[in-house]
């Protein structure tokens, strides 16, 4: 299956999820973020996200959505039919509704960001960032470095979990095996981080142009025809869950 956002700029992925989020973010309602999601599931393919490859890269998202709407149904604004109550913690009918409307717009916000994030080249998107969105040199640096060091972060289990085993330290649960090995990923993170800054540093790297100069680039980076059309067409599909809702009598601004 072809994948439409194969050639075009990582601007634009970047715009698309602004433009499908942004409207999300405005209501709480179940229906403008299952619309949203159905739609984000139907053309993941077509993104070049099989729906197996789909469901391997949303799965926290299973573990974090439940997480998010447990808060909301106990502390949520009462409103409607009262079932029952605990101290500060009153479940009522709408706290059930902005339950269920939270769970499904965590995925619903998410998984659209997992879709277009997927495979971005990180020196196009610092061409992109530096030459379309004219950001600070610095800034950009700063983002191409990080998202290829995010990149290693899969490596660095890895062998963090072999070290672990050649030197016969185990863990006695789950939970305790991923608490010490995020913090050993944390630390390997920053001690990465630190000397990839000290290096850039002293290569000049963020350095800008003398006065009356400019900058010049290995590749050129502009939106072309492609790009906005895919930008119109995601506009009219951010849309729909909006209309869906405002029609159904379902869209709740803010959640009111």
């Amino acid at each position: 299956m072809p994948n439409i956002l194969a050639t075009v700029n990582p601007v634009t992925r970047l715009a698309l999820m602004v433009i499908i989020t942004t409207p999300l973010l405005l209501s709480l309602d179940w229906v403008s973020a299952t619309v949203s999601l159905g739609l984000t599931v139907l053309l993941a393919p077509l993104c070049g996200v099989p729906w197996p490859r789909l469901v391997r890269l949303a799965w926290p998202l299973l573990i974090i959505a439940p997480l998010s709407g447990i808060s909301m149904l106990l502390y949520g604004r009462p409103g409607g039919k009262e079932y029952f109550s605990i101290w500060l913690a009153v479940v009522t009918e709408n706290s059930v509704e902005l339950a269920i409307a939270v769970m499904i717009r965590v995925l619903a916000v998410a998984l659209p960001v997992v879709v277009l994030a997927r495979d971005i080249d990180p020196t196009e998107l610092g061409d992109g960032l530096a030459q379309v969105l004219r950001l600070p040199a610095r800034f950009v640096i700063g983002a191409v470095a990080g998202v290829r060091m995010a990149t290693l972060f899969k490596d660095d289990w890895a062998s963090m979990e072999r070290a672990r085993r050649a030197r016969g330290l185990t863990d006695r649960g789950r939970i305790a095996h991923m608490t010490s090995m995020s913090f050993g990923l944390l630390v390997v993170a920053l001690r990465r981080g630190g000397k990839l800054a000290t290096a850039m540093e002293s290569r000049g790297f963020g350095r800008t142009p003398p006065h009356g100069r400019s900058r010049t680039w290995a590749r050129q980076s502009r939106l072309r025809t492609q790009d906005w059309l895919v930008m119109a067409g995601v506009v009219v599909l951010a849309a729909v869950p909006v209309v869906v809702s405002v029609i159904t009598n379902s869209w709740r601004f803010f959640g009111l």
